[in-house]
């Protein structure tokens, strides 16, 4: 699972050919969840709210980087690294 960035303690991730609609996954100390990219939403998971809305501001943020990286990994093509937040 190539890693996408890291911020704060937070691991964010991709599968290649992964599953519908189009997500990203992040950890953060034991927590997980899948983030919809194109709404900025969680699908699953339960993480610590402060660091939750950073994640979800990453992804606002950072939202066609992450497309593009989720095109790539359904054809199993390197993804690209996106910088994290400071």
């Amino acid at each position: 699972m190539p890693e996408v960035s890291v911020f704060y303690g937070i691991r964010i991730t991709m599968y290649y050919e992964d599953h519908t609609p189009p997500h990203f996954h992040a950890e953060y100390i034991g927590s997980k969840v899948l983030i919809d990219i194109q709404n900025a939403t969680v699908s699953k998971g339960l993480f610590p709210l402060k660091q939750l809305k950073l994640v979800l501001a990453w992804c606002e943020i950072h939202r066609e980087e992450l497309m593009d990286n989720w095109k790539l990994a359904q054809v199993y093509e390197s993804i690209n690294k996106i910088e994290p937040l400071r």
